[in-house]
């Protein structure tokens, strides 16, 4: 019988903070092995999960004592939100802690993109000097269109600032009156991919927010421009983006979430070829130090539950 089940990775100081005071069970591998994840919930009081581990209606069928859902991260679109509040089961994501990785994610991605150079490993080995081919351009003096303007984004305007680039937002959730911070906040969407050099998306997936980028969106967008998504796979059309890179509608994107994660099938051949083109495995938010940090925030954030719970 365990306290607390984790099916994804976690900082292991985390876990052994928990593991003095509660009975813990930690396997990565669970978030893969669904059968034995069911087999450990009877008597757990809380689950830790991230991005993977679908939390619904069959799982929390299986858990009739959870009282908490720690989330190592921010997005909660794998979490039912309806049934958890429905039984009572409080969710607990790590807000604002991995809000730096994601946003230094965004510059390491638009500077690839903006100045190819760093891709050009490969040739240079070889014995060409394709100077002139990757020399590109400067983030000063460009655009940065923030799609949502959340906690990370609010990292990545001020960075952009340091680079001397000039800050656009789109937020219809904004309320009135919320400080900038030096950001620009358009009224459509349209206006931010039209003034945008590169345009990067930070809102969660929702109804609204699916398929918010498709083809008209970045028909929209400069030849010029980059798109960088670090948000989640569905905002985005994948389908769309990949005809786009293709006929050169847009100059190039880089993308960490995916409609299905991990890529297989047509999903993962629609991007084979595509030029200036960056993928990642959904590792945005995760550096070393982003890990400690949403790990203890977990930790903390189920402790507090289940010691405010205690029988």
């Amino acid at each position: 019988m365990s306290d607390i089940v984790i099916t994804e990775f976690m900082d292991r100081p985390a876990v052994d903070s928990l593991a003095g005071d509660y009975r813990v069970v930690y396997d990565p591998a669970l978030v893969d092995d669904g059968e034995r994840l069911v087999s450990l919930l009877p008597g757990a009081r809380a689950l830790v999960v991230r991005n993977r581990t679908r939390v619904d209606e069959a799982l929390l069928d299986a858990a009739p004592a959870l009282e908490v859902v720690g989330r190592l991260g921010v997005g909660l679109d794998n979490i039912d939100l309806d049934a958890c509040a429905r039984r009572g089961v409080e969710v607990c994501p790590a807000s604002g802690a991995n809000d730096v990785a994601v946003a230094e994610y965004v510059f390491a991605a638009a500077m690839l993109l903006i100045r190819p150079v760093f891709l050009r490993s490969g040739e240079v080995v070889a014995g060409a000097w394709p100077r002139s081919a990757g020399i590109g351009g400067e983030l000063s003096g460009r655009t940065l269109g923030l799609v949502g303007f959340g906690g990370i984004a609010r990292e990545t305007a001020h960075r952009a600032r340091a680079f001397g680039m000039t800050v656009a937002t789109y937020d219809p959730h904004l309320a009135d009156g919320v400080n900038l911070a030096g950001a620009g906040r358009l009224d459509t969407l349209d206006q931010l991919l039209a003034q945008s050099d590169i345009v990067s998306i930070h809102v969660p997936l929702t109804d609204e927010t699916r398929g918010l980028v498709g083809a008209a969106e970045l028909g929209r967008m400069k030849r010029e421009a980059v798109l960088v998504n670090t948000a989640r796979g569905g905002v985005v059309d994948e389908a769309a983006l990949a005809e786009a890179l293709l006929s050169g509608e847009i100059a190039g994107a880089a993308l960490d979430v995916f409609e299905s994660e991990p890529l297989a099938g047509e999903a993962a051949r629609r991007f084979e070829g595509v030029p200036n083109l960056v993928l990642t495995p959904h590792v945005a938010g995760v550096t070393n130090e982003s890990n400690v940090r949403v790990s203890r925030v977990t930790a903390d954030n189920v402790r507090r539950v289940l010691d405010r719970r205690r029988p």
